[in-house]
């Protein structure tokens, strides 16, 4: 319940203000002078002082160098004549929330009353928010410090050692490396060890927009800048002042957008979609590509001087078949986490099963060892990975190429064989529920129905 101080030395003006918010959750103290209302704020914290600008050893203003003298957060209303509102316009100078003028008027004084009130509440809201959002900052420096980039290879240490070097630059770094190499997880290392890491890391998936609102997405847009647009909207390169910008898969930005993007990489200024004032923002941009650039650039898809521009430091990630002594340390690494997520009690790994993980060329790197392990663990009854718990289609060799073509094989059927099982355990592990099954294989649910019925799963 929010508590209220009343501080005048007229009785009938203290009875009457209790008297006008009687049906509201309000506690209400008062005081008839300024020195029994400063004993009452020292000993008590209040969400709303109403107290009279002229009392008998005092004013009104000196409340407001208490609640200052105190920081607490405290809204202050004065009550004051007609003939003194100059005082009071100071008083709101000095942080007072508002003044009322006497006599008072009821409706007037009720709605600015409710006023303070939602202000508190606001801050009140703003500072959990806050308190969230440092928590989140705080996991996030926890989960992104260079320790959780995995491996023992030269190669992965190299690029490790390279980043702890140009954290705390504001040059743009361009990351390359084939998909699933784990090229945002060192984008968020780099931020995250930066002297930015208080403030936003944004990123943006360049290949998952259209030109158009990649544009809106990028740098906002006005109100009324094209069909749809009810409002204005912030982009992400203002979310991101101050902090850092990711941009996934840059290749695929369309020359237009990239002519957008070398203003704000030279001049840090951009203007919205539909708008005419110019915006300043402080932002790092870290790009990332599984494209080669240089490529792009001969065959006139992406801007040389642009590239120059994000390439001021370059880190490459190797492939893991190129680096594949980091196998292990991956494995033990993604066991603990899924076996803790999905309470399985996973002990290790048998040499065969290790064997294939070393083997295997690993064509999705490091995010198919990562699905790949997360699947086994949730369709495994055993508490070891073996050999048996890796889908069949993933033992290729070159002795395929020896196959008995007069033998009455079929690959479609092979697959479909393959799909039933992962499908059957899928389905009793998510216990019939079709949506989580669905959402877990990554289809469609109304997907998931036609293959039951398909192979007759129940």
């Amino acid at each position: 319940m929010s508590k209220i101080l009343v501080i005048d030395d007229n009785e009938s003006i203290r009875r009457m203000i209790k008297r006008i918010f009687r049906n509201y959750p309000y506690k209400f103290d008062d005081a008839e002078n300024l020195l029994d209302g400063l004993k009452k704020i020292q000993a008590t914290v209040y969400d709303l002082i109403i107290s009279d600008l002229k009392l008998p050893d005092g004013t009104g203003l000196e409340i407001l160098d208490k609640i200052n003298d105190l920081q607490v957060q405290t809204e202050v209303i004065i009550m004051t004549a007609y003939g003194d509102i100059e005082t009071a316009v100071d008083a709101m100078r000095k942080g007072a929330f508002d003044f009322i003028i006497k006599p008072i008027n009821i409706d007037e004084f009720e709605l600015k009353v409710s006023n303070a009130m939602e202000k508190l509440e606001l801050k009140e809201k703003n500072e959990t928010l806050q308190e969230t959002i440092n928590e989140i900052v705080d996991s996030e420096k926890e989960n992104f410090h260079f320790d959780s980039i995995i491996g023992v290879s030269s190669q992965i240490r190299e690029v490790i050692g390279f980043i702890k070097k140009v954290s705390n630059s504001n040059a743009s770094i361009l990351i390359t490396g084939e998909s699933g190499v784990g090229k945002e997880l060192v984008a968020r290392a780099i931020h995250y060890n930066s002297n930015r890491s208080s403030m936003p890391f944004v990123k943006v998936n360049c290949a998952v927009f259209s030109e158009g609102i990649l544009e809106s997405e990028l740098f906002g847009h006005e109100k009324g800048a094209f069909t749809g647009a009810i409002q204005k909207r912030l982009g992400r390169f203002e979310i991101a002042n101050g902090g850092t910008i990711f941009l996934d898969e840059i290749g695929d930005l369309s020359l237009r957008i990239q002519l957008k993007l070398l203003q704000v990489l030279q001049e840090y200024t951009f203007e919205r979609v539909g708008g005419n004032e110019t915006i300043a923002v402080d932002v790092r941009i870290i790009a990332a590509t599984n494209q080669e650039l240089e490529k792009k650039i001969r065959d006139g898809e992406f801007r040389e001087d642009l590239f120059y521009r994000i390439n001021v430091i370059p880190i490459h990630i190797p492939p893991l078949r190129e680096r594949k002594e980091d196998i292990p340390e991956l494995i033990n690494y993604y066991m603990a986490i899924f076996s803790k997520k999905h309470k399985k009690s996973m002990k290790g790994i048998s040499n065969e099963a290790r064997s294939f993980f070393k083997q295997y060329s690993w064509p999705g790197n490091i995010r198919e060892l990562e699905h790949l392990l997360e699947r086994i663990i949730i369709l495994s009854d055993g508490d070891t990975i073996t050999k048996k718990n890796i889908p069949k289609n993933l033992f290729t060799t070159k002795k395929t190429a020896k196959l008995n073509f007069n033998q009455n094989f079929s690959i479609k059927e092979s697959l479909e064989e393959y799909e039933k099982e992962i499908i059957e355990k899928a389905i009793k592990y998510f216990n019939g529920d079709k949506d989580k099954t669905a959402d877990f294989l990554n289809i469609k649910t109304s997907t998931l129905y036609n293959k039951l019925r398909k192979y007759e799963i129940n």
